[in-house]
């Protein structure tokens, strides 16, 4: 596949996991009676959130073990969604999460638990971008140790 066709297959690894993701927000939002707190900006997110996961995939070595690469891509989600909480919620003031109720937060835009939540989805998310990389441009199967 051409650099090109890379790049193009990245941008709609990142769409479609961004959409997923927030597809299951707006469920989780609207099953758990907040519809109100759903923003387009957590669209935006979320497709942000969908690149370490789909460059990590891409990039990382099948030696490297499925859970460290689920956390490293934690790390790198959970920083990010520092800096946009940090930015669209004390900056600008929307107000789109709070999680200052819950223990071990730091300045209410990130937290342990949902810390942990990003690793479990990074578990399941990292073999689909892999695989749907495969489907497209063929290559290595993917293998994970």
């Amino acid at each position: 596949m051409t650099r090109w066709g890379n790049r193009v297959l990245s941008m709609l690894l990142w769409s479609w996991g961004g959409t997923v993701y927030f597809l299951m927000e707006v469920g989780y939002k609207s099953i758990t009676g907040h519809p109100e707190r759903i923003s387009w900006t957590m669209l935006v997110l979320a497709i942000l959130l969908s690149i370490p996961l789909e460059r990590f995939g891409a990039e990382l070595p099948w030696e490297m073990p499925l859970m460290l690469q689920a956390a490293i891509c934690t790390v790198a989600i959970t920083a990010t969604e520092l800096v946009a909480g940090l930015i669209l919620n004390t900056w600008l003031g929307l107000g789109v999460w709070d999680y200052s109720h819950l223990p071990l937060n730091l300045w209410g835009q990130i937290c342990a638990q949902y810390a942990l939540l990003w690793y479990i989805l990074c578990l399941i998310f990292i073999p689909v971008f892999d695989w749907l990389r495969y489907a497209v441009e063929g290559g290595e199967k993917p293998h994970y140790t």
